[in-house]
């Protein structure tokens, strides 16, 4: 087996070497971390990178499958699965820089709970991954980390916030990762790469205590396959005595659900609101094809009414966003990002009516738009970006061609709704690829809570359409 197969090996398959002893946790990690470096000055996924403590702990791993009798209770459900973590994410004694300089020598007092359970199950944390300042781009570049592009062309960029996580993936660097995902920094970057990522409804996974209550964000794993991302969900989720808003149930999710013959799928191109570009669209349109051929029903959901809730649902946001960009434009200019000025400027758009025009008209446009298809349709699917086309450096009021128009990163990111309505599971894999060679995806959401559904339609998809399993179908690097 050479390396580039040992890279892009799945979770679930290295775990099944791992027990059969035809693999090592120190082949695998040493395969990765090898990786890791070839591609770090053309990539740049990686924040603080931990190896030497990697392969230690490898070993430590090794002898566990070498010798399980001896560990009996300490062998963990992802021992030795090699690990790297979004960098704006706490794992106590460990730096969190948030992507920026006012934060380098922080170390953090305590773990986000989600983080520690991947941890006490046994993954070996290698290494942190690249976010922007704040986490607050749908690009991946800052004064802290420099600039992170994606590996299928170094131009673009690999989405964002969580876009070393999507790059390192897509690039073979890492077996799983974590984001964060507030307006869709987890599923943003993994259509733009060609990875998975989930985000799970509000409460499934537990959250740090700064963050816990804000029902926008959600932390989530992200792989390059439907199973293993089913598998990290399965250990971070659950009710944590630190995390107040975490849920009393547990969903265990199988590695291989139920097919899909006799659901019901809507779906939407656009949400009547965004512009697609035509070979997104396709693609679209043929994972939809694909899934009818699988036995599922699939309709065209005409939709209206819904673009001022989907403006709101980044303005909220921003506008909650003032008192940090302010206080780091005031106190930290000479260290922060070029492009958080602009950051601010967009903030400032938006005030107190409109976070509160957001929340009385979430009410309506449930009872009467969203509501009603999911009484309807088991899962509803719409793509995630409107365009893959996106500079490695992009800034927030840069525009992209769409169609006739041009259009902001913020414009073309079709995923913001579901934070908002944050009580739905959203799954985001890949729906094909442009010929400007170019991944693009889809999201698949669920009725509040049914985590289980939307990881049947992924790994329908999946089946029909396998990612990157064959050499053919990875980036050139």
């Amino acid at each position: 087996m050479n390396n580039d197969d040992l890279c892009y090996m799945s979770a679930t398959e290295a775990l099944a070497k791992f027990q059969a002893r035809s693999l090592s946790p120190v082949e695998l990690i040493s395969a990765i971390i090898h990786r890791a470096e070839a591609i770090q000055e053309n990539i740049n996924p990686f924040a603080d990178c931990y190896f030497d403590e990697a392969l230690d702990a490898a070993k430590v791993s090794e002898k566990k499958y070498q010798n399980p009798d001896n560990y009996h209770g300490q062998m963990g459900q992802l021992e030795g699965l090699p690990l790297a973590v979004k960098d704006s994410t706490p794992i106590q004694g460990r730096r969190s820089a948030n992507g920026s300089l006012i934060n380098k020598d922080r170390i953090d007092e305590f773990s986000n709970p989600s983080i520690e359970r991947l941890l006490e199950h046994g993954a070996n944390l290698f290494a942190r991954t690249t976010c922007p300042e704040f986490c607050w781009l749908f690009t991946c570049h800052s004064r802290m980390w420099g600039v992170t592009r994606n590996p299928w062309r170094l131009d673009i960029t690999p989405g964002g916030s969580s876009g070393g996580s999507a790059a390192a993936l897509a690039a073979g660097a890492a077996t799983i990762t974590t984001g964060s995902d507030s307006a869709g920094s987890i599923r943003q970057p993994a259509s733009q790469c060609g990875v998975v990522g989930y985000k799970p409804p509000y409460g499934r996974m537990p959250l740090s205590p700064y963050n816990s209550f804000n029902p926008y964000v959600q932390i989530g794993p992200m792989a390059r396959t439907v199973a293993d991302t089913a598998l990290m969900s399965n250990v971070m989720s659950g009710m944590h005595p630190l995390d107040h808003t975490s849920l009393s149930d547990t969903c265990i999710l199988p590695e291989h659900p139920l097919d899909i013959a006799g659901m019901k799928i809507g779906f939407s191109t656009d949400l009547g609101h965004y512009d697609l570009d035509s070979d997104v669209e396709h693609e679209f349109l043929t994972s939809l094809q694909c899934l009818k051929d699988a036995g599922a029903l699939i309709e065209d959901v005409p939709l209206s009414g819904l673009s001022e809730m989907i403006e709101l649902s980044h303005g909220a946001q921003e506008f909650e966003a003032h008192g940090f960009l302010q206080d780091a434009i005031d106190n930290h200019s000479d260290v922060i990002s070029d492009y958080v000025p602009e950051l601010l400027e967009t903030a400032l758009k938006y005030n107190a009516e409109d976070l509160q025009r957001s929340k009385s008209l979430s009410g309506d446009i449930w009872q009467q738009i969203l509501g009603p298809i999911f009484q309807k349709y088991d899962a509803f699917l719409c793509p995630t970006v409107a365009t893959p086309m996106v500079p490695a450096e992009h800034w927030q009021t840069h525009t992209i061609l769409v169609g006739e128009r041009h259009l902001t990163d913020t414009e073309i990111t079709m995923t913001a709704l579901f934070n908002h309505f944050s009580r739905c599971p959203v799954l985001a894999v890949p729906s094909g690829i442009t010929k400007a060679g170019l991944p693009c995806g889809l999201q698949i959401v669920g009725r509040p809570y049914d985590d289980m559904t939307v990881f049947r339609v992924g790994t329908a998809l999946e089946k029909a359409r396998p990612w990157l399993q064959t050499p053919e179908s990875r980036p050139v690097l």
